[in-house]
């Protein structure tokens, strides 16, 4: 097995520096042995992912959390390995990849820590709508930055009163000669005051309601664009989430991604895109809390034995082993039928974040069972991974959304049907 840079021959070699014969072997005995077919290019990038999260992540994992300190220093490590751009087209300086090779690099994140590996995740979410919809200049203009430069993006589309219904958003986008006037406030935004590159969903016409929304590209630093105080969350600490403030904030007519009243279809096709994203977030995550409760029941011994050894902790680890690989075995299969670029995929979407996070949360839930009263206490992993959990079920619509998105689709479907 040669270095990873072999296969894009085109790219600096220093960028693969991180990875080689030897390495590759010992990480892979921590990767999952399912035979999911991985391609040995695959398996090459999911490797590089391992060995930065064990090498950059592990070590201060706790650390960022503490401080809720933003991690820079490891995006940028993602940066200069070229892994931030592996689904962006090679001709913009990416990989050429697709969703299920960033999913391959967020479950290795997510595995340690989860605020990381979101705060990687929102780039996609943040250029997604660039990729889909963008025109040439708009593409060659941002999508460099963000697979070459180091750069970071986010997607601004929730509003004080505008979350699950997503068509209630008041920001404004007014046309003034050659260039928009934006008025208004997005709420909870991923990667909020650290992106360079912001894609924001604001109403160009308001008597349309969301026929009415366009999307703009907005860059940090725009006249009259500001950010909120960063959040104090209950977990995934280490991430930035902020407001955006726009206050008469000028923005060129050139930054209009699609056309006028396209802004909702772009927001709805960006979250389908990004959904499996979330959910292989919560995949990694089970998977570090299933292998922290396993480690820990092998050499903790409660009446002269190890609690692994008794059925009712064996029965918790079963199931959250099963679990978790279920929702592994979705994920992968979603993600790769998003890659064939099917016309309708908002159910499967829909499908690949609503069982994995719901998985997450219970299996978050049974580690620090099986840790007992030092699973409560942040000396150890489980008690944050239980609440980094949480919020899975939350962003990028709610789980209860989620449902409503496929009860609705089978019942279009089997009325065709019937």
């Amino acid at each position: 097995m040669e270095l990873l840079w072999l296969y894009y021959p085109n790219r600096p070699k220093k960028l693969f520096q991180y990875i080689n014969q030897g390495s590759y072997t010992k990480l892979t005995r921590g990767i999952k042995k399912m035979n999911y077919f991985l391609t040995e290019e695959q398996k090459e990038i999911q490797a590089l992912a391992r060995k930065i999260a064990e090498e950059k992540i592990l070590p201060i994992r706790a650390e960022l959390d503490e401080k809720e300190e933003f991690p820079r220093e490891i995006l940028n490590i993602l940066g200069e390995t070229g892994l931030s751009g592996v689904y962006i087209a090679e001709e913009y300086g990416g990989f050429g990849k697709g969703i299920f090779e960033l999913c391959l690099i967020i479950e290795q994140l997510s595995r340690f820590c989860t605020a990381v590996a979101v705060s990687y995740a929102a780039n996609g979410l943040g250029l997604y709508p660039i990729i889909m919809f963008g025109n040439e200049e708009q593409k060659k203009k941002y999508l460099p930055l963000v697979a070459t430069e180091k750069k970071l993006a986010a997607f601004g589309l929730t509003e004080p009163d505008a979350g699950s219904d997503a068509g209630g958003i008041q920001t404004t986008a007014k046309r003034n000669g050659d260039h928009y006037i934006l008025n208004g406030t997005k709420q909870w935004i991923t990667n909020g005051g650290e992106a360079a590159i912001y894609v924001v969903i604001a109403l160009t016409d308001r008597s349309r309601g969301p026929r009415g929304a366009s999307a703009f590209i907005l860059e940090k630093g725009m006249e009259g664009f500001t950010f909120g105080k960063k959040e104090k969350k209950m977990g995934i600490r280490a991430s930035s989430t902020t407001s955006l403030i726009f206050e008469d904030c000028v923005v060129p007519k050139e930054n209009l991604l699609g056309k006028e009243g396209h802004g909702f279809m772009v927001a709805m096709k960006n979250l389908d895109k990004s959904r499996p994203a979330i959910g292989i977030q919560a995949v990694g995550l089970a998977q570090g809390a299933l292998e922290e409760s396993v480690k820990y029941a092998r050499e903790r011994h409660q009446f002269g034995k190890p609690i692994i050894s008794f059925q009712a902790v064996q029965h918790l680890l079963a199931d959250m082993a099963t679990q978790t690989e279920a929702a592994r075995a979705l994920v992968y299969s979603i993600a790769r039928y998003m890659d064939t670029n099917p016309k309708d995929v908002s159910k499967v979407s829909s499908m690949s974040k609503v069982f994995p996070t719901d998985t997450a949360m219970k299996v978050t839930t049974d580690a620090v069972q099986v840790f007992g009263g030092y699973g409560y206490m942040r000396e150890y992993p489980v008690e944050k991974m239980m609440r980094d959990a949480k919020i899975l079920q939350i962003y990028e619509g709610t789980n209860q959304i989620q449902r409503t998105v496929i009860g609705l689709a089978l019942n279009k479907e089997y009325a065709r049907k019937y």
